[in-house]
């Protein structure tokens, strides 16, 4: 059984901040392999996709009301069909294989098995919350999720089922891209306003951290083994960090001057990656925070569409990810120590007070 709501005050943050106005780009950027491959499903804008135990790849299809496999092997695809008017929007796999998926327009987060493609729902305990968006694994026994336009961060309880909810007390303030630190907190763009969320996981309490720029708009979320908080500003174009034990903010503007970017993934490395979705085709873009440089930039050979959501695979040293153009892809990266010397770098940074 579902058990009841439960929801806390938010808290407000604000903190000093460092801007770097010019992009810190490499002489000569590093182009990586991309590999697509076409999802035989057309139109069904293949996204989020996971890695499996066994290096395959899971999916789901946000228009065709699907979860795909992938054999990178066999380069096969196979689907199982979800209920009609589902709208998934985003995948994880368990250590056990086992898949959850969030059943978007209907509400719901399923458990599906890989083998048979059995699912159970798990409904959302509030009818106010009605669009589970991106799920993340705690760690332990939970799983993580955010609801956009419900206006909601939630957690569900993998066994029994039970979800607890903790809304976002500012109008639209969207939800979106949702990551763990290392302490089994998770953090949470905000879509609709310049900020962070984050749930204290004994006590349910949300505290929202407001991000420097009042136009800024966050998507995607991604957090370094130092604990420090990355994120894409779709609107403006900036790559940022967090540091929650200082509070400081820093911020990169990209390389395309018309950048959107979106989905932001951090490798082993602590390099991040990210993809700029305004320029056509979208160009993939590493970013070395030793260096704060720029150093890789690739176009995306379908064009891309948009990449929403990117996953790391440590066994390939790859980055897994879906496009609007309807393709599954995957971006080879550079080996540990790339770039090897530090490139030129761009002016000192200017502080800034924070708004």
């Amino acid at each position: 059984m579902l058990r009841p709501t439960l929801v806390f005050l938010a808290l407000l943050s604000t903190s000093p901040v460092i801007a770097q106005e010019t992009t810190p780009l490499a002489a000569a950027p590093l182009a990586l392999e991309i590999r697509e491959w076409t999802v035989p499903w057309p139109d069904t804008r293949p996204r989020d996709p996971d890695v499996a135990p066994n290096g395959s790849i899971w999916l789901v299809g946000q228009g065709g009301d699907y979860v795909a496999h992938f054999d990178p092997e066999s380069q096969e695809f196979s689907r199982f069909d979800l209920p009609p008017g589902t709208g998934p929007h985003n995948l994880i796999v368990d250590r056990d294989a086992t898949l959850w998926i969030a059943g978007n327009r209907l509400g719901f987060i399923g458990r599906m098995s890989p083998n048979s493609g059995e699912m159970a729902r798990f409904s959302m305990p509030d009818e106010a919350v009605k669009d589970p968006h991106t799920l993340v694994f705690s760690g332990r026994d939970h799983i993580w999720f955010t609801a956009q336009w419900s206006n909601y961060i939630g957690r569900l309880h993998k066994r029994s089922g039970a979800i607890q909810l903790v809304e976002v007390p500012f109008e639209r303030a969207r939800p979106y891209g949702i990551r763990m630190d290392s302490k089994g907190r998770p953090w949470a763009a905000l879509l609709g306003l310049n900020g962070l969320a984050t749930v204290d996981p004994e006590t349910f309490e949300l505290a929202v951290i407001r991000t420097p720029r009042a136009e800024a708009r966050l998507r995607r979320i991604a957090i370094t083994s130092d604990d420090a908080i990355w994120y894409t500003d779709y609107n403006e174009g900036y790559l940022g960090r967090y540091v929650p034990g200082t509070g400081e903010f820093t911020e990169w503007k990209n390389p395309s001057e018309e950048s959107g970017p979106y989905a932001l993934a951090a490798d082993n490395q602590d390099r991040l990656w990210f993809v700029e979705t305004w320029p056509s085709p979208n160009r993939f873009v590493g970013f070395d925070p030793v260096t704060e440089t720029f150093f890789s930039v690739t176009e995306i050979p379908s064009g891309a569409g948009a990449v929403r959501h990117m996953v790391f695979d440590e066994k390939t040293n790859s980055i897994w990810f879906g496009t609007d153009t309807n393709n599954l892809g995957q971006a080879m990266l550079p080996p540990p120590g790339v770039p090897e010397r530090p490139p030129e770098m761009a002016e000192p940074v200017e502080a800034i007070e924070a708004q």
